[in-house]
């Protein structure tokens, strides 16, 4: 079979219907769009976690003078205590590294975050808590701090930063779901359009194909132009998805978040051309199938 014949079918069937033929490049297109995104979002979540997690503390809130708790009855935290808590915590393996932060290290901080908040003027530095934050080995392993100084005496409450992180990361984990689930839907539909627009280029070109069958044409040279419109409209539409997914990159992570959020990590070129291999690999594959299944069904060669 000669290639320019190939060519000039696939010309003839792009042309006829052309309508059809732009629906399904651009609903290809915005399908494959939002699974890139959803493939892109998982990355950027993933980045967040790897360096949120390698960050994460755990802080141990000594006893101020206005602790309520049993372990606090004594009164505020005395020197004694704190040197004993510091001991005992650079004496456990599961610990990498210990610092005391101050009241006064405390209440700067505040004032940093707070800076633009009114509540700075209604707070002094004494009523700051002090604490010791802690950072193991494996975040993992926060249970063994807990049971070690939850209750003892100079020790208000013991934190982990890494319940707190797990929380919000539980909120973009349905975000994934959600993303994945839209552009499962959409694909879908791009399915349905694909196997519509190949059944109508199959029912308005029944005469040439008749021809061809009657010259002694194989039903693979008579079904290829057919598998070939799929495969090049899935290609074109992975090609706009994958415009979107460097101007992602590019305009609002980039230019945007990057330089205003420097506190996480973002999704890198490397994650975009990563999405964009999926989303290639994924819409000619799918236009391909689809097509195939339509002319099983539509094309009797």
């Amino acid at each position: 079979m000669r290639a320019s014949f190939i060519v000039h079918e696939i010309g003839i069937g792009l042309r006829r219907n052309l309508t059809m033929t732009l629906a399904m490049v651009i609903t290809t297109a915005v399908s494959l769009g939002f699974l890139g995104t959803a493939v892109l979002f998982n990355q950027q979540v993933s980045a967040m976690k790897d360096y949120w997690y390698d960050k994460v503390e755990v802080s141990i809130f000594l006893c101020g003078p206005d602790s309520t708790v049993p372990s606090c009855a004594a009164g505020e935290v005395t020197q004694d205590q704190r040197d004993s808590i510091a001991r005992d915590l650079e004496a456990l393996p599961q610990v990498q590294r210990v610092y005391y932060e101050s009241k006064q290290r405390a209440f700067k901080l505040f004032k940093e975050q707070f800076r633009d908040s009114a509540i700075v003027d209604n707070v002094t530095a004494d009523q700051m808590p002090e604490s010791y934050r802690v950072k193991l080995v494996d975040p993992e392993q926060f249970p063994i701090i807990a049971s070690a100084f939850q209750g003892r005496a100079g020790v208000e409450r013991v934190q982990d930063q890494k319940a707190l992180l797990e929380k919000f990361f539980k909120v973009l984990k349905w975000v994934q779901w959600f993303a994945f689930g839209l552009a499962l839907l959409m694909v879908v539909v791009s399915v349905i359009l694909i196997v519509n627009t190949i059944r109508v280029a199959a029912f308005s070109r029944r005469r040439e194909t008749g021809i061809m069958k009657l010259v002694g044409a194989s039903s693979f040279s008579i079904q290829l132009p057919f598998l070939l419109e799929g495969a090049i409209a899935g290609f074109l539409g992975a090609t706009l998805a994958t415009g979107s997914f460097a101007l992602i990159k590019g305009v609002l992570v980039d230019r945007i978040l990057a330089p205003n959020f420097p506190i996480t990590r973002f999704i890198t070129w490397g994650d975009v051309w990563l999405s964009a291999g999926i989303v290639y690999l994924v819409g000619v594959a799918l236009a391909a199938i689809a097509s195939f299944l339509a002319l099983m069904k539509y094309l009797r060669v």
